[in-house]
């Protein structure tokens, strides 16, 4: 009996082990949350109580979300153009990208592997680099303060994780499915449209998702090729909010437009979960 109960007793985990990983979780979440909840709890504290360090405030207020969608600020117009650039390039981004990955991943042409090579290479290029040149060019075109200025280098930052994505997803896809949908009348076009791209949804719905949050969060290229109000994107106008004297750091309208910006796309993702995570994983195992 005394050996058994050693057996068991050996055997057992303490409970601090089993505990420990469940804590680091909660390390990590409250790390990365941490930021977020200033965010809200600031955005719903009266501007008078704006350096406030209480975890809670005080008195809860909406005046600095009322402030930023006062007329003055254009903070509506910022959302418009901000959900047209994203939603834009998240359409162009694709179109394009399903039409490259799909090719990469089906025919067999000398060169290949370095085409897709290339195509990451382009994405190791910091954005701050490329403003320069894009700038030149786009005022030699007459771009400038253009809805496409701020579209077409979405697209090119864009292009290169959907294409690495989708391609992935595309090779653990049997090449049966487009010969039986072939033998049964089917075009190739027809196979692929019909056959290959419904069940290519999960990796198709996750690429739109992370492609329009990269694009609704792109700032260097927005500030340095609009100049004018009417055609800045949001993440622009959050960052030039005033404060109603000369040397006031509006802290509670910031926060405030940061909640409006953010709490849209952390809704979307938790709903979206699923498939996100679906298209993620399903081309890691055939």
């Amino acid at each position: 009996m005394t050996t058994h109960a050693s057996a068991r007793g050996c055997g057992r985990e303490p409970a601090w082990k089993r505990w420990l990983p469940n804590l680091g979780i909660v390390v990590i979440v409250g790390f990365c949350l941490a930021p977020f909840y200033w965010m809200v709890i600031t955005a719903f504290r009266r501007p008078s109580d704006q350096y406030d360090t209480f975890p809670l405030p005080r008195i809860w207020s909406v005046d600095n979300f009322l402030a930023v969608f006062a007329p003055d600020t254009g903070f509506g117009r910022a959302l418009a153009n901000s959900l047209a650039v994203a939603g834009v390039t998240t359409a162009l981004t694709l179109v394009v990208g399903i039409s490259t990955a799909y090719a990469l991943a089906r025919l067999d042409f000398r060169g290949k592997n370095l085409v897709l090579a290339l195509i990451i290479a382009c994405s190791m290029f910091p954005g701050i680099s490329l403003v320069v040149p894009l700038l030149k060019l786009f005022t030699s075109i007459g771009w400038i303060n253009t809805y496409q200025a701020m579209i077409t280098p979405s697209l090119s930052f864009a292009l290169p994780l959907a294409v690495w994505n989708l391609t992935t997803f595309f090779r653990q896809m049997p090449v049966e499915l487009e010969q039986a949908a072939m033998i049964d009348g089917c075009t190739p076009g027809q196979a692929f449209r019909k056959v290959i791209l419904p069940l290519a949804a999960p990796g198709v719905f996750t690429t739109a998702i992370l492609t329009f949050i990269m694009a609704w969060n792109e700032f260097i290229i927005a500030l340095s090729m609009v100049n004018e109000k009417e055609m800045q994107t949001v993440t622009v106008a959050i960052s030039k909010f005033t404060g109603s004297q000369g040397f006031e750091q509006p802290f509670g309208t910031q926060m405030a437009a940061g909640v409006v910006v953010t709490v849209p796309l952390v809704i979307a993702v938790l709903i979206f979960q699923r498939r996100i995570v679906a298209g993620l994983t399903a081309g890691g195992v055939k």
